[in-house]
């Protein structure tokens, strides 16, 4: 019914929609990768049981040490920073001053979705100007805007701010929900996105497909539902 993708997710989802054949994903995909490793190096870190407001303003606080941005709005409780080294190693250490519960460095190499990644971003930009994106076949909820589109202008801007801007992944799923969502299917292995849908609402049915008995599982709780 609708289509969204975390992060590098998104290119999966945008194949899914048809918007992106599969060729021209991974093209993409290979080229996404490198500028992102050739970018400056920074860090991310988890910050845990404070809310948007709160994270915005812990940023804002460690400024002065360098880049530190909101990279990931995940749920009500998480939100994933971004930025320079010092800057998010000041932000895990004053954490706790702005309401959070935990904030933990997370294992990356690089700052992504930061203006770390502006440069890189340009690169990839002038590449997706020579992509053909088709209409898709279902509305897609680009990671920049947090809101289901079909304009293709729209999806192709998205797309192209994606490396720098935030992940409104909370946005994503109320937006779905909004929609009349009820049933969530992750694909790909593991089951993040799934325990961050229950986070943000708890009685929406969740599946994962990451092999055949995950998938067999998924066809029967949606042949259930229907």
């Amino acid at each position: 019914a609708i289509v969204a993708g975390h992060s590098l997710g998104e290119y999966a989802a945008l194949v899914a929609a048809e918007v992106l054949g599969f060729e021209d994903a991974l093209e993409l995909v290979a080229l996404r990768a490198r500028v992102m490793h050739e970018a400056p190096k920074g860090s991310m870190a988890a910050v845990l049981g404070a809310d948007r407001a709160d994270v915005i303003r812990l940023c804002e606080a460690v400024s002065e040490s360098g880049v530190c941005q909101p990279a990931n709005f995940n749920a009500p409780d998480q939100t994933v920073i971004s930025g320079s080294p010092e800057a998010i190693a000041e932000a895990v250490r004053r954490a706790a001053e702005f309401g959070a519960k935990r904030a933990l460095p997370l294992p990356v190499s690089g700052a992504f979705h930061s203006e770390l990644m502006k440069a890189a971003s340009e690169e990839l930009t002038a590449a997706l100007e020579k992509v053909t994106l088709a209409e898709p076949r279902t509305p897609v909820v680009p990671n920049a805007t947090g809101e289901p589109t079909r304009a293709v202008p729209d999806i192709r801007q998205a797309l192209s701010r994606q490396m720098t801007s935030r992940v409104l992944w909370e946005d994503t799923v109320r937006a779905m929900l909004e929609a009349g969502v009820t049933t969530f299917v992750e694909v790909g292995p593991g089951k993040v996105l799934s325990g961050l849908v229950k986070k943000i609402r708890r009685d929406a049915q969740v599946c994962n497909v990451q092999d055949r008995k995950s998938l067999e599982a998924t066809v029967t709780a949606c042949r259930a539902g229907a």
